[in-house]
């Protein structure tokens, strides 16, 4: 039987096409206007640079995220490479979510010298699962116009100045403010600096070294809490839920309401693109002048789900590669506000000069990132117990030492596992 020779070439080029198709992975983040738009960007560049790899970006919102993840990757389904904060780290990795990231291709000990040391929260039983493209500290965001109206010259350096500044700023009484000192949420990232900032300053640590213990029910925590409350009990600053929302203290501020917030470098954006006042950054307050500085960090990191295999595992790790390189870290920073992740990065002199991101960069290398096992449960004790002060009139003695045998709880539980 003779073959045309048209047929032939025709079905090897068919074949060699049929060959030659991309593989396609899908990445999925929480719906956060300004990264899906970088994403979207950035998957271009990635796409352009390797034409054998398509990449399919889903976002969902914030409230949802967790469950479509609990629904989808178990069914086999979902994405290839997931964004998620790195507090949820255990539960992805003990529901058999991620797969550990190749150490040929990522290296611990290259991981642990070119990233900041914030990044080893993401290391589990001895592995690396996950890997940010940028990561958060803490600062205070000031109101220029405000300071010079209650005749105040600089952003405090110490927490009696920072109460100081508050008082001469603050207009009105609870619970009818007409202007806050400072904008209390302990919901927002207070609670954040009551257990790694001050407690840490007042001389305590808030766990074990190896963080199956609960140990801030001390003098030192209780000091943190005190003060913390304080501020708004007695100095009476502020009042938490000033405006109404999830981030009432951020919106309060952006519309000149409040003198000063403690915020991450996530939000720079957000208050650069709606503040219509003269405004500025500094660095976390210490106790004394020159005394011990402390900041709390954290990340979204990109991880790779159970479900790449084969090609889709080459290609994912190809993309993680592609997210966590200088590049794409230096243009997250332009677009997204977030500090790079590299230490190479957080060292350049510009970045440390720069008037919003210096006071952010320069706290990374004292920045401590917690270690949660339940990143939901662990916030909630710490807010109930806050709120139990402010709120109810609490003791923080008491609501410390209630607070420290609920999570050691949470902690037990998971170390039992």
């Amino acid at each position: 039987m003779k073959i045309n020779r048209n047929m032939l070439a025709l079905s090897a080029l068919l074949f060699g096409a049929a060959q030659a198709a991309p593989v396609t992975i899908t990445y999925w983040q929480y719906d956060f206007a300004s990264k899906v738009t970088t994403v979207n960007n950035l998957i271009k560049q990635f796409e352009a640079a390797n034409p054998d790899i398509k990449v399919k970006h889903e976002t969902f919102p914030y409230d949802a995220f967790n469950q479509k993840v609990a629904t989808s990757v178990p069914a086999g389904q979902g994405p290839d490479v997931v964004n998620l904060f790195y507090g949820w780290l255990p539960q992805y990795v003990e529901a058999g979510y991620l797969q550990p990231l190749p150490e040929k291709d990522f290296p611990a000990k290259a991981l642990e010298k070119d990233f900041a040391p914030m990044v080893k929260a993401s290391k589990l039983d001895g592995k690396y699962w996950a890997l940010p493209t940028a990561v958060r500290s803490l600062a205070v965001f000031y109101n220029k116009d405000l300071f010079k109206q209650a005749g105040v010259k600089n952003p405090p350096k110490t927490w009696d100045e920072f109460i100081s500044v508050a008082s001469k700023i603050v207009k009105g009484q609870p619970p009818r403010f007409q202007q806050l000192g400072f904008g209390i949420q302990p919901d927002g990232q207070d609670y954040h600096v009551v257990r790694e900032v001050l407690i840490r300053q007042f001389g305590g640590a808030p766990y074990s070294a190896d963080n199956k213990k609960a140990t801030y029910n001390s003098a030192a925590g209780v000091k943190a809490l005190t003060f913390y409350t304080d501020m708004a009990t007695k100095q009476k600053l502020g009042i938490p839920n000033f405006f109404p929302g999830n981030n009432s203290y951020r919106d309060a501020f952006i519309a000149g309401k409040v003198g000063m917030i403690i915020d991450g470098s996530f939000a720079v954006g957000t208050i650069k693109n709606g503040a219509k006042f003269d405004w500025g950054v500094a660095p976390l307050p210490t106790l004394t002048a020159g005394g011990l500085r402390s900041n709390f960090g954290s990340y979204w990191a990109n991880g790779i789900t159970k479900n790449a295999k084969g090609e889709k595992l080459e290609a994912a790790v190809k993309f993680m590669k592609f997210m966590t390189s200088e590049a794409v870290m230096r243009e997250w920073l332009n677009t997204v506000g977030e500090i790079p992740a590299r230490t190479s990065l957080a060292q350049d002199p510009k970045l440390r000069k720069d008037p919003v991101f210096g006071a952010f960069i320069s706290s990374l290398p004292f920045a401590k990132a917690t270690f949660f096992v339940d990143e939901a449960g662990q916030r909630k004790v710490w807010l109930d117990a806050i709120n139990s002060v402010i709120l109810q009139n609490g003791d923080p003695a008491k609501a410390l030492a209630k607070a420290q045998a609920d999570e050691q709880k949470i902690l037990d539980g998971y170390y039992k596992k």
